[in-house]
């Protein structure tokens, strides 16, 4: 994951001063950094029976769109609110720049489904919390949580559940 971390950008004082972002566009644009966390996602997963991934708007369309192709899994986009067209169920959350609200569609997990929640990246983890607790409400047998990238000094994984398991490809 050495060469897929030296394709990720850092913008410094984005969007605030102080803020170093960690832009993943470069990595995406970059065919070997793409086809390795393709590979790096899908063997984290490939074998414990998922059947939905979940990706959070907008980068985590991305990275949970290949994991659910590459691990024969559905894909349930969770999305900012007013754009999913059918019945939804919502949370809204603290994120490190202000306050959100997450959507599901309601009928997306079943109480058969094997979930795996992914975004781009981990920095302070309201985002993730928000779409677990969503996934949550739904019943399914289990769920996961994956992160590209994770941003250790912001203490997101200590906002997430305990009972989850939570990987990611890539720890600043």
């Amino acid at each position: 994951m050495e060469y897929v971390k030296s394709k990720i950008r850092d913008i410094i004082d984005f969007p605030k001063p102080g803020i170093i972002f960690r832009d993943l566009t470069t990595m995406l644009k970059d065919a070997k950094a793409m086809h390795m966390v393709a590979d790096g996602l899908a063997s984290l997963y490939r074998d414990k029976g998922i059947t939905k991934v979940v990706g959070i708007e907008s980068r985590g369309f991305i990275g949970g769109s290949i994991l659910a192709y590459e691990i024969g899994a559905g894909f349930v986009p969770a999305r900012k609110p007013g754009k999913l067209p059918a019945d939804t169920i919502s949370a809204s959350f603290e994120k490190e720049y202000g306050f959100d609200t997450i959507e599901l569609h309601a009928d997306a997990i079943t109480p058969d489904d094997i979930v795996v929640i992914h975004d781009d990246l981990l920095a302070t983890g309201g985002t993730m919390n928000a779409a677990y607790e969503l996934v949550k409400s739904m019943n399914p047998k289990k769920i996961y949580i994956n992160f590209i990238v994770e941003l250790s000094a912001l203490n997101g994984r200590d906002v997430l559940p305990k009972e989850a398991e939570v990987t990611s490809l890539i720890v600043y």
